[in-house]
């Protein structure tokens, strides 16, 4: 029998950022980590196409929590412990520098995911931390002092367990056991999958700043847009499925969006249409795209307002400008499926955030168990949130794990 002080289920990346957290407080304590696949560490690596986004460059809680589809509420107090700020002090302190993109996303400045990875495994080796690949965790039984952890290899006994297994259904049925109640986890990240003659043989095409709405639903967003091999993707569709996770997966991915390609009521581009009509007459409308939009985006809506590619602006009727108009600002798409964004899979669901004391990060129904990242059931939109969501829990969850240990 393996005897820990503490074991973390789970070696990504709450996994190690708790394990170097509680023995950097306390390098007495015997600390393991069960990792069930034969590396740890996967997300990190894949994460941010490979670049690992870290973090984002919102430093205000309050405008933080607003990114977490679920999680806003309770996120808000660890937050003022714990947040981006202190992130990037605890990697500029191992030698790891962050760097801010325009869009707010934060990367180390190697631009390469196995500089955080290197840092996590020389921390643990720093450390002692005991880390233990192709380990699976089959069954925890909680005795009156210590838990009882049974992987494929061996069996484990510890007085304090900090899951961090991310979206592990088999995990979350160990934790049911337990006496955990567990949302039924649905995709959170994923893109919208859409034929449609507007958008086909235009893929990588961009539209910067867009509006788009599910129709029936209160489900709106806004931002760059991109036009993919099988639909449509980038920031406006990502946080469409965070924020409509639950009530898309419900609709079982069949629905329709309405797309404002331009950011203006009907009504005014109408009138703008009129005006372009007025001064550019002699060019064709084909050949003159207009509002900044991707000239083959222009093309595609054009041709839908049943204009040719032949016709100049002074020779289109009332009808064609009325069915530009609508094109440009009201466009509607069939969106029939959905597609997993790129290989960083997020979901909703997992242990209910009431049965969970968020000072903590412990769990209220059994003692001496905590959690940290993505095994909850809090989600975010793509840009670095979610890995804030797990340094945080688990930067919690080690201090009061260590306070808990020293009384």
């Amino acid at each position: 029998m393996n005897q820990f002080d503490i074991i973390i289920i789970g070696g990504g990346a709450a996994g190690f950022f708790g394990a170097i957290n509680i023995t950097e407080q306390n390098p007495n304590l015997k600390v393991a980590i069960l990792e069930r696949g034969k590396e740890g560490l996967t997300k990190v690596k894949v994460s941010g196409g490979g670049r690992c986004n870290v973090t984002h460059a919102e430093f205000v809680p309050k405008a933080l929590v607003l990114n977490y589809p679920r999680g806003e509420k309770e996120l808000l107090g660890p937050f003022h412990q714990f947040m981006t700020g202190d992130t990037i002090e605890w990697f500029e302190k191992r030698g790891v520098a962050l760097k801010i993109e325009d869009d707010g996303r934060m990367f180390p400045i190697s631009n390469s995911s196995q500089t955080i990875i290197d840092c996590f495994l020389a921390e643990a080796e720093k450390f002692n931390v005991e880390v233990l690949y192709n380990h699976p965790v089959r069954n925890i039984e909680k005795a009156e002092l210590n838990f009882k952890i049974e992987t494929t290899q061996a069996t484990f006994l510890t007085e304090k367990v900090l899951v961090a297994t991310g979206s592990n259904t088999k995990v979350w049925n160990l934790l049911e056991n337990l006496g955990h109640n567990i949302l039924e986890p649905v995709p959170s990240l994923f893109t919208f999958n859409i034929k449609d003659k507007r958008i086909n043989d235009i893929p990588g095409v961009v539209a910067n700043n867009v509006e788009i709405k599910v129709l029936g639903t209160d489900l709106f967003s806004e931002g760059p847009l991109l036009i993919t091999h099988w639909g449509l993707s980038a920031p406006s569709i990502l946080k469409l499925s965070a924020f409509g996770a639950l009530e898309l997966a419900r609709l079982k991915y069949k629905f329709q969006i309405e797309i404002n390609f331009i950011k203006q009521s009907y009504a005014d581009c109408s009138n703008n249409l009129k005006g372009i009509k007025e001064v550019a007459g002699k060019k064709t409308v084909f050949k003159s795209p207009q509002f900044n939009l991707p000239k083959r985006l222009w093309y595609k809506l054009v041709v839908a307002s049943k204009i040719t590619s032949e016709l100049r602006w002074a020779d289109v009727n009332k009808t064609q400008l009325e069915n530009l108009a609508t094109q440009l600002t009201q466009a509607v798409f069939q969106v029939d499926g959905k597609s997993t964004f790129k290989e960083e899979f997020v979901t909703a669901g997992g242990v209910n955030l009431k049965e969970v004391n968020f000072k903590t990060f412990e769990s209220r129904k059994v003692e001496n168990l905590y959690f940290a990242g993505e095994v909850l059931n809090i989600d975010a939109v793509t840009g670095g949130f979610n890995f804030q969501n797990a340094w945080t829990g688990a930067y919690i969850a080690s201090k009061a794990i260590v306070n808990s240990l020293s009384k």
